[in-house]
């Protein structure tokens, strides 16, 4: 079987507040991607709720725009913050994707984030191939922690 979750962590100075902070807001979300991939929010305001969702501006590596359509599954301010990528809307392809931060507090100005990339509901078998290659890599959301621990240092 093939596995679906991949997980990578560390730790951040910063305060799980302020981590949360960060990732609660789609507007920021551009800050926290080194692929360069995520270009700007669309639609969406702060992520209060579970069920709220967000709209974002994408580019590929071949410079064609998209947009996603997100929805937040998971959210524990200051602790646990999800969204899956519900859409493609420029392509109308279902996606299915989940993205999972984790904060734990490390002591007063430390946080351990673990970031978890989750593929089991992609049913598109290209979209599938896409995430293995893609994003179902533990360097990549290294990767992305390292951003967020740039942006927050």
């Amino acid at each position: 079987m093939t596995e679906t979750r991949t997980t990578a962590s560390r730790e951040i100075n910063a305060a799980p507040k302020d981590i949360f902070d960060l990732l609660s807001n789609p507007a920021r979300h551009h800050e926290t991607d080194p692929s360069g991939g995520v270009v700007s929010t669309d639609k969406g305001e702060r992520l209060k709720h579970v069920g709220d969702t967000f709209r974002m501006n994408m580019v590929k590596g071949d410079g064609s725009e998209y947009q996603t359509e997100n929805k937040v599954f998971a959210l524990v301010p200051d602790r646990v913050i999800g969204w899956q990528n519900m859409k493609n809307l420029t392509s109308d392809v279902e996606v299915g994707s989940k993205w999972l931060y984790e904060l734990e507090p490390v002591d007063a100005t430390t946080s351990k984030l673990s970031l978890t990339y989750d593929s089991s509901e992609i049913e598109n078998p290209q979209v599938q191939a896409l995430a293995k290659e893609k994003f179902a890599i533990e360097s990549n959301l290294e990767a992305s922690l390292a951003k967020i621990a740039e942006v927050l240092g």
